[in-house]
């Protein structure tokens, strides 16, 4: 229990002894620098409970907390705030406790707690990857990391929308205008080929629109009638009815996508337990709403489509049948949702994530699978997010104007290059230890970047300004590592034996942020919220930062007080590799 718990119940126990009243929590925040204490107590919300003076309440539950908290050692209140001075000898304790620990800050499962399952990337096989895919892939294996490190077991899984009119597309328009090209011959990656003939598809059926449109048809006459539309649409009821040479066209242009797809996972730095695929799933669910109809959660119209009447619950009603017995996404998601925990029978919870725009789909859909029954549907999440915009505008995968995975990938390392030969700090690097480095930096900072925002809220990415070496950046928390890593290099003397010192200002500010570690990667895991975790390990490097300017570490004279300091930079330095780890981001050894 870290230090804020404890005050937490013996506020809740004092405001009972003192008041005879039990209030549900306590709000804390740090101490403002020109006050003395270490962490302060919010009066203000206790008044909800309690009528009275804020100032009193605070000297009565100080002194309460000074005679019942061996670790308090003295108290102020200043108007509504109760500051509360920790003594020296809790934080030397605790850091001696914790230095050698290599899983300082995270939880082991339980052989009995049930594992959540979380989905991400779950691209479609006619395009490559772009940027609104890298927002996903690293918020979804983020997630699963901090969850894991939370204290349970996570499986980590995407579903390849493999089927449907969009992989048609492409398939169409290679064999139209493909001539027989493939990876090999063309020396492209496979997702990336593949992609070129979606845009490919695009561009000739809006030919095709505008000479119907020019021969008096309307636009949606046009659309609807455009051979190329129409053969697409033939092409997929082949596909469905299990033709050998369009299943054929469809396996091979589909592995050349997954190849592509591999390399792209491996380059960014994510994985995956298991895959699911569409063209396995697309039927399930009908089984279920078939026994919903019988537990009246759904209902049957006239025209023979089944729907669920949510309309009591605040939302509308939701079709799951169509009248001619085919499934919808909701039916389909339904239905994938009840397999995966029939094929990972301790899954208890799942999370998802896919872009804001599907906010309401993932609504309906918990609540679907709550009024069917299934008792983790409590424990389902949507890990929803905002999109990534670029200062030239929106993307759009059809018209060729997405910003390509790889190639952005290419461009931060190429960027932190140009950064990193103008500071000029690379002096006895070989080309192979600078090529590594640039991708360390340039991965970091980009990763960084849009780990740290809030998943809600949209972003715009500048590539340039996220590989800037001061603020809050990857480059900069990376390169206070490296800096750590050096000091460490010099400290030639033995600093393994514990020691006790009496506490410099900076030092003690500095282990009470170490102390936040491991509830920021719970509160981090409760909320889904990477960026809990990143602006943690930024605070973490400015207080580091602080204290390497105002106190001396390898120049100090007392013997005891340089073992403490290099003990405590390394521990800074092992919880921003452990941190930056959740994020999936590399810190270099030296920059």
């Amino acid at each position: 229990m870290n230090i804020q718990n404890t005050i937490e119940t013996k506020v809740k126990e004092g405001f009972l002894a003192l008041y005879n009243v039990e209030i549900p929590s306590v709000e804390f925040q740090a101490t403002r620098k020109e006050f003395e204490g270490d962490i302060t107590v919010v009066v203000f919300p206790m008044l909800r409970y309690k009528k009275g003076n804020p100032v009193q309440i605070g000297e009565d539950l100080g002194k309460y907390l000074v005679e019942n908290v061996n670790e308090i050692t003295n108290y102020n209140v200043v108007k509504g705030f109760l500051n509360l001075v920790i003594e020296d000898a809790f934080y030397t304790n605790f850091f001696n406790s914790v230095y050698s620990d290599l899983k300082f800050g995270f939880v082991s499962p339980k052989a009995d707690e049930k594992a959540m399952m979380v989905e991400y990337s779950s691209p479609n096989t006619n395009k490559p990857l772009h940027l609104g895919h890298v927002r996903n892939n690293l918020l979804g294996y983020s997630v699963a990391e901090i969850i894991k490190a939370a204290g349970k077991k996570v499986y980590k899984t995407q579903i390849i929308n493999d089927r449907g009119i969009h992989i048609c597309k492409s398939m169409l328009a290679w064999e139209k205008f493909g001539n027989g090209e493939t990876p090999e011959s063309t020396g492209l990656k496979g997702d990336k080929l593949v992609g070129n003939y979606y845009v490919k598809f695009d561009q000739e059926y809006k030919k095709e629109i505008a000479q119907l449109i020019s021969e008096g048809k309307t636009e949606d006459e046009a659309k609807k009638e455009a051979p190329l539309f129409i053969e697409a649409q033939k092409m997929l009821l082949k596909w469905e009815a299990g033709d050998e040479q369009v299943v054929t066209l469809w396996k091979e242009m589909n592995s050349w996508v997954y190849a592509g797809f591999d390399v792209t996972y491996k380059n960014m730095g994510v994985n995956f337990d298991n895959l699911y695929y569409e063209s396995n799933t697309y039927l399930l669910g009908k089984d279920v709403v078939a026994q919903g109809l019988e537990k009246g959660v759904f209902y049957k119209k006239e025209d023979g489509s089944v729907w669920c009447d949510l309309t009591e619950d605040g939302l509308d009603e939701k079709i799951v049948l169509r009248s001619d017995g085919t499934a919808v996404y909701m039916t389909q998601d339904i239905g994938t949702a009840i397999q995966r925990v029939k094929d990972f029978p301790d899954v208890g919870g799942m999370v998802y994530t896919v872009g804001n725009e599907q906010d309401y789909h993932f609504q309906v859909l918990f609540l679907i699978l709550k009024k069917l029954g299934f008792d983790w549907s409590k424990q389902l999440h949507h890990l929803s997010y905002g999109m990534v915009d670029l200062p030239s505008g929106k993307m759009k995968s059809r018209e060729g104007t997405v910003v390509d995975a790889d190639e952005l990938m290419v461009e931060m390392t190429t960027t932190a290059k140009e950064i990193s030969e103008e500071l000029g700090k690379l002096d006895g690097y070989s080309d192979t230890e600078k090529n590594e480095l640039y991708e360390t930096i340039g991965l970091g900072a980009l990763k960084y970047f849009i780990l740290k925002v809030d998943p809600k809220k949209r972003i715009l990415f500048d590539p340039k300004s996220s590989v800037d070496f001061q603020g809050n950046t990857g480059p900069f928390i990376q390169y206070t590592y490296a800096r750590i890593q050096s000091i460490i290099r010099k400290a030639t003397f033995d600093y393994s034996k514990p020691v006790t010192i009496e506490l410099h200002e900076k030092e003690k500010e500095l282990l009470k942020q170490l102390e936040l570690y491991p509830e920021t990667i719970q509160q981090a895991a409760a909320n889904y919220s990477p960026a809990i975790i990143a602006n943690y390990t930024y605070d973490l490097v400015k207080e580091f930062n602080s204290f390497y300017q105002n106190v001396s570490i390898l120049g100090e004279d007392d013997l005891d007080k340089k073992i403490f300091r290099v003990q405590l930079a390394k521990k800074v330095a092992d919880t921003i590799k452990s941190a930056f780890l959740l994020l999936g981001i590399s810190v270099p050894e030296r920059m």
